[in-house]
């Protein structure tokens, strides 16, 4: 990925110009989204239109208008987004679905003469986008039930006999990455490391890419985290929950596993008071916060600009941004 002096610099695709993608990351309940609509109504002042690409796992679903925290009318500002509830609940949406359709966007703003303004907190897709996807083959159903059927503790140790190298890279709890890890190697005869050197489709070498990643204190965070899911049920994330039950969807798919839905289901069906249920959502919510935090801060690029703050005063956080992209 190369990169340039500022966002708004111009560029000609026909001497060898990239053109330009910026990407505002950071864990659940930073401010991404609004520090997103600030710096596309900024680049608007400037005469570069914008436009905002949603990069979360949850904010893909058009189920989960309140629990994925999607923007609002209001909050977009009259900032044109794309691919936020581009997704029916009854479809999974995996990285490479995601990512799909991500290019085809990207590529439709870049047409526009326009800027895309990637926004989210899931690393698995973002890093599918610029990278490519590795192009394992199709696992035998036979081998995926037997793995999955283990313990993790058997699962990591068998994992540790047949691709040490993965498994010292993950933790002993982590049941779906152990599980994947291990399904790989016993129906390739390959460990997962060989098929991500083969990664194909990732646009990373063809973009200027201005990344930065939000990294608020986590004490402040979590405080965040709370209070948003508290909103959240203030604003009908009980409604919404209800209307989702109500489709009689696969428990398995993503949108039923989002957080918040099977907390809230307990209320909708009579089986667990509202009080324990948010305080289990907002609880997951945290944990999801943790894990994306962990995962922003040490996985991608040490040249990643790490956007570190405690006050979520929107104009000092994007007054940093607009540093590292240049506009200042």
């Amino acid at each position: 990925m190369s990169t340039a002096n500022s966002l708004d610099t111009s560029y000609d695709t026909a001497t060898g110009g990239r053109p330009p993608l910026a990407l505002i990351a950071g864990p659940t309940a930073s401010g991404k989204s609004d520090c997103a609509v600030a710096l596309a109504q900024e680049l608007e002042r400037r005469g570069r239109r914008a436009v905002i690409v949603n990069a979360d796992s949850s904010q893909v679903y058009a189920d989960l208008t309140i629990l994925s925290a999607r923007p609002t009318k209001e909050e977009m500002d009259s900032i044109e987004h794309r691919l936020f509830g581009a997704w029916d609940g009854a479809e999974a949406c995996s990285a490479a679905d995601w990512a799909r359709a991500a290019r085809e966007t990207i590529a439709d703003i870049h047409a526009d003469g326009a800027v895309p303004i990637l926004v989210g907190g899931t690393g698995l897709y973002i890093r599918t986008l610029l990278d490519g996807i590795a192009p394992v083959p199709a696992i035998d159903a036979d081998v995926r039930e037997e793995v999955r059927a283990l313990p993790v503790e058997q699962a990591y140790a068998a994992l540790q006999t047949e691709d040490p190298e993965r498994a010292a890279r993950l933790a002993p709890a982590d049941t779906a990455r152990i599980s994947r890890a291990l399904e790989v190697v016993r129906a390739t005869g390959h460990p997962l490391a060989y098929w991500q050197q083969q990664t194909t489709g990732g646009i990373g070498k063809s973009v200027t890419l201005y990344p930065a990643i939000l990294l608020p204190e986590r004490q402040a965070l979590y405080a965040r985290c709370d209070l948003r899911f508290a909103r959240m049920v203030e604003r009908g994330a009980l409604a919404e929950v209800e209307a989702l039950l109500a489709r009689g969807l696969d428990p398995d798919l993503p949108v039923m596993r989002a957080i918040g839905v099977p907390e809230l289901a307990g209320v909708v069906r009579g089986t667990c008071p509202l009080d324990e249920a948010m305080a289990r959502g907002a609880q997951a919510t945290r944990n999801y916060a943790k894990r994306q935090y962990t995962w922003l801060r040490h996985q991608p690029p040490e040249e990643w600009p790490r956007v570190e703050f405690e006050s979520f005063e929107i104009g000092n956080i994007t007054a940093i941004l607009y540093r590292h992209f240049g506009l200042t």
